[in-house]
């Protein structure tokens, strides 16, 4: 890989889709302490966006708090008076306690500033994915469409596929929707699949090593869905040196390689800066040639119909009234699935947390290079409940830990010192720190590898 290769128009969507939704995230998780904070009548010292040490990339003081940006989009943070926290200020935690401190509050009331981030965090999750089904639905390619079968790649064809075959169950569960059957595999850890193969059924043994690498891959090298490449639209930048494009158009070859589906393509090399000689049937019968300039990018600005138009899909519609249940249900789905990938990494042999774990390069990365409010949206409900889920574990430096410490006061009467939380907090916030530079590491030795 180049710098020169690297599709920074794409970069740029993807940083602006991430930092847009992390922003959200982080915003109103914060807010969710601020406010009960402020209702307890705590003194507020700062609210951040973004970690910043050192400098602010913005700043301004309203009343007694201030709010500004950092410049690290790791996070950000609520600085709340009397408060053992990220900044660590050991010289205020010395002086007696003020009324309008975090640590003169009663237990119940920290405990609600405590988890009212996550509490937000949880609703939010809950409102977006209620909005996603009211306002698009769902939408999917049945299994059951898939007339043309799939392309075996490498880590299909080491479990016996071949092209064309089509995976109707994994480890007996029949798979309903594309997409799904990688993820199916991952999370049942599953040892066959039941494929179709013309019109016979038979079972594939999954081997051992075969999960690991599904995963380490991130699902890719496995098996794509064929179709043919029918024209849809023909771009004003298109550059046509001979012949003529027609919508409907189906390409059948590249040059003098030939296509009958869209999977062909995958290994041709792309040209740049060349007129390659395209050729279509027209009509169901025509056979047609086309010289297209291909520009120094590769683009050629042709566009081809999609997957779910070519095959047909399958669309479900909500009314408002009908989204709440579907939104709800599709919240805790999304943190059952969480947790039991998760559990994954604990229990499999072949889910290793050097191929799972990632840093905010990773999160970036798995926004679309083209901005889609759809993808972008069911991302940012998706992100909410994970990190709702992460910032609740009783772990010392997160919500979590400082939540179990406040039941632990009210169940036993009994309230740790500052001493003992100082601790707590440093070792929590090694162990987190350490987490964050271990994955931050593991996505650049990805991207260099």
């Amino acid at each position: 890989m180049t710098l020169l290769a690297i599709d920074w128009g794409g970069v740029a969507v993807k940083a602006g889709q991430f930092v847009l939704s992390f922003s959200i995230l982080v915003v109103l998780h914060e807010l969710g302490h601020y406010f009960p904070a402020k209702w307890f009548k705590c003194r507020v010292e700062k609210f951040y966006l973004f970690f910043n040490p050192w400098f602010s990339l913005f700043k301004k003081k309203i009343g007694e708090t201030e709010w500004g940006i950092g410049w690290i989009p790791f996070g950000g943070y609520v600085k709340i008076a009397g408060m053992v926290d990220e900044s660590m200020d050991k010289e205020a935690m010395k002086l007696p306690p003020k009324p309008d401190e975090f640590r003169s509050k009663p237990a119940w009331q920290r405990l609600i500033i405590m988890v009212g981030g996550v509490f937000v965090n949880i609703v939010l999750a809950i409102v977006i994915f209620i909005g996603i089904m009211w306002v698009w639905g769902e939408k999917y390619v049945p299994m059951e469409n898939l007339k043309y079968g799939l392309y075996a790649d490498s880590l299909a064809r080491k479990i016996g596929m071949q092209d064309g075959d089509k995976i109707v169950a994994v480890a007996g569960k029949p798979v309903e929707k594309v997409g799904s059957v990688g993820p199916e595999i991952i999370m049942s850890q599953a040892k066959e699949l039941t494929i179709e193969r013309n019109g016979q059924r038979s079972n594939l043994a999954i081997p051992a090593g075969f999960i690991e690498n599904l995963n380490r891959n991130k699902l890719g090298g496995f098996t794509y869905v064929r179709y043919p490449l029918i024209m849809d639209t023909v771009l004003k930048k298109v550059k046509i040196i001979k012949g003529d494009l027609h919508k409907g158009d189906t390409l059948i070859a590249f040059n003098d390689t030939a296509i009958t589906y869209s999977t062909d393509v995958m290994n041709l090399t792309v040209p740049k800066d060349k007129n390659v000689v395209l050729k279509f049937l027209r009509n169901g019968k025509d056979t047609v040639s086309t010289e297209v300039y291909f520009d120094k990018d590769g683009n050629n600005f042709i566009a081809f119909k999609p997957m779910d138009e070519v095959l047909g899909s399958k669309y479900i519609t909500y009314t408002f009234a009908q989204s709440i249940p579907a939104g709800w249900n599709k919240c805790w789905e999304t943190l059952n699935r969480y947790i039991q990938n998760l559990k994954l990494l604990f229990t499999s042999k072949e889910v290793k947390v050097k191929d799972s774990l990632g840093s905010v390069v990773s999160i970036a990365n798995t926004f679309g290079s083209e901005w889609d409010w759809q993808g972008f949206w069911t991302l940012t409900a998706i992100f909410s409940i994970i990190l709702a889920f992460m910032n609740i574990l009783p772990v010392p430096g997160l919500d979590g830990g400082h939540a179990l410490f406040c039941i632990f006061e009210i169940i036993t009467g009994r309230k740790p010192s500052d001493k003992f939380m100082e601790y707590a907090q440093t070792a929590g916030m090694i162990l987190l720190l350490g987490l964050m530079a271990y994955a931050l590491g593991l996505d650049f030795w990805r991207i260099f590898k």
